[in-house]
């Protein structure tokens, strides 16, 4: 249950993780954990692998297994996730013309 409209947006997209992965699966459609996981640098195993479960919770993204071996999974945004980058994108867009840049380890935005 949700407060309000508000605050159930922010907990889908909260946390240092899930606006990475939105914006990983935006431009990398179709991608295995090993490479949202190699793109993501210093994301743990365990940390990705429960992000993406909560994403999937969330149907922000769709988990696509091709009963293959070795085994060949593939994560990509649902139509609900892909309605987030705009979002996210004015959130980014926000940050870039109101911080510091020199604060900013990276931008996520261009």
């Amino acid at each position: 249950m949700y407060e309000n409209e508000f605050d159930a947006t922010m907990q889908l997209i909260r946390g240092k993780w899930k606006i990475r992965l939105i914006y990983e699966l935006d431009s990398n459609p179709h991608s295995r954990f090993n490479n949202l996981q190699r793109n993501l640098k210093t994301i743990t195993h365990k940390i990705l692998a429960e992000q993406i479960q909560q994403m999937i919770d969330d149907n922000l993204v769709e988990r696509h297994d091709f009963h293959e071996q070795p085994l060949h999974v593939e994560y990509n945004l649902t139509k609900k996730g892909k309605s987030l980058v705009p979002v996210v994108d004015v959130i980014c867009d926000w940050g870039l013309e109101n911080i510091d840049h020199l604060k900013l380890r990276e931008t996520l935005c261009n």
